[in-house]
């Protein structure tokens, strides 16, 4: 296995480096290095935080800045950050208007998010969010309930923004659970993740075959299909959210995220099958977002992502944002 690194343990930590030298305009690091935050904090401004494993890159570090979060922490590959990098982050963001944690709906991430926040509660006004807007998880029905996915990116910005509008946080908690049935995602894969530390693949394709129903930790999905053209994988993906997510309007997000081993030719393509097929079903794709945001290190895959809005949050999606991913508007 070839990787452009030095050593498979210190990878995570040489990478955020770079990140934060790289986008010097937009964030530093916090205290003993604990978490990214904004360059420029806001008094008075409800912070966003949050964060999760590495391996997902630009999601979540990519997204700090004006806009969106205030602070990300960042754990080992596809591993929760630790409670004391969360409380970290807390301390720094927090400028006096409490915060909202944004949490990606897995087992580790939850419970040290949780833990996190009860270990601050006599000293900072929080409130949790959970993304969870994949498809393939609310299948499985073991009460888990779903995986955040690609559709966090929206949560994530939509909160930020308004944030930035100084709407408080116990409006922001009623936004971003409000989002939640009206946010699906679901993502199919050619290949599996080589993970730098056990270098292996976390499952193996045949020449022919394609894995529905990716998560972006590199698990399998819920089956394996022979591969076909894009228009029948595109369409499959796309059904599949049409019958699990709230239709409250017919104006709609179209979001097409690679997820590390796929060109934006090939994303490209795909939107455009994804964006005919939702104008069949008389979906009117209000805005549209493509290209590679929220990653399973070197998978070859792609998600479609269908957010139903309404036109306050479409607004909301289109107000200045500044970040190293994300940008328009400034």
């Amino acid at each position: 296995m070839k990787k452009f690194m030095n050593t498979a343990e210190t990878m995570v930590a040489e990478s955020v480096e770079g990140f934060v030298s790289a986008h010097a305009d937009f964030v530093v690091f916090g205290a003993n290095r604990k978490c990214v935050r904004r360059r420029h904090l806001v008094p008075g401004k409800v912070a966003i935080i949050s964060g999760g494993g590495a391996g997902h890159e630009p999601m979540h570090i990519g997204f700090v800045g004006r806009g969106m979060l205030d602070a990300a922490c960042v754990g080992h590959i596809f591993t929760s950050p630790t409670p004391g990098q969360i409380v970290s982050a807390i301390e720094e963001a927090d400028t006096g208007a409490g915060c909202l944690l944004v949490v990606k709906n897995y087992d580790g991430d939850v419970m040290n998010f949780e833990m996190a926040a009860e270990m601050v509660a006599g000293r900072h006004q929080v409130e949790m969010i959970l993304a969870c807007d994949d498809i393939e998880t609310g299948r499985a029905g073991d009460g888990r309930g779903r995986r955040g996915v690609a559709g966090t990116l929206i949560t994530e910005r939509l909160l930020g923004a308004a944030a930035e509008q100084r709407v408080p946080l116990a409006e922001l908690k009623a936004l971003g659970d409000g989002l939640s049935s009206r946010i699906r995602s679901m993502g199919v894969a050619l290949s599996g993740v080589a993970l730098p530390q056990t270098q292996r693949t976390t499952f193996t394709l045949g020449p022919n075959e394609i894995e529905m129903g990716v998560g972006i930790h590199g698990e399998p999905g819920h089956s394996r299909e022979l591969f076909s053209d894009a228009d029948t994988i595109v369409s499959h993906l796309a059904e599949a959210i049409f019958d699990d997510i709230d239709q409250s309007t017919d104006k709609v997000l179209l979001f097409v995220n690679g997820l590390g081993g796929t060109p934006p030719a090939e994303l490209y393509l795909a939107y455009n099958s994804a964006h005919r097929i939702m104008m069949e079903h008389g979906l009117r794709i209000a805005r549209s977002l493509v290209g590679t945001y929220a990653t399973s290190l070197d998978m070859r895959g792609l998600s479609i992502t269908l957010a139903f809005l309404t036109d306050a949050e479409f607004s909301l999606w289109d107000s200045p944002v500044a970040t190293a991913a994300l940008r328009w508007g400034c």
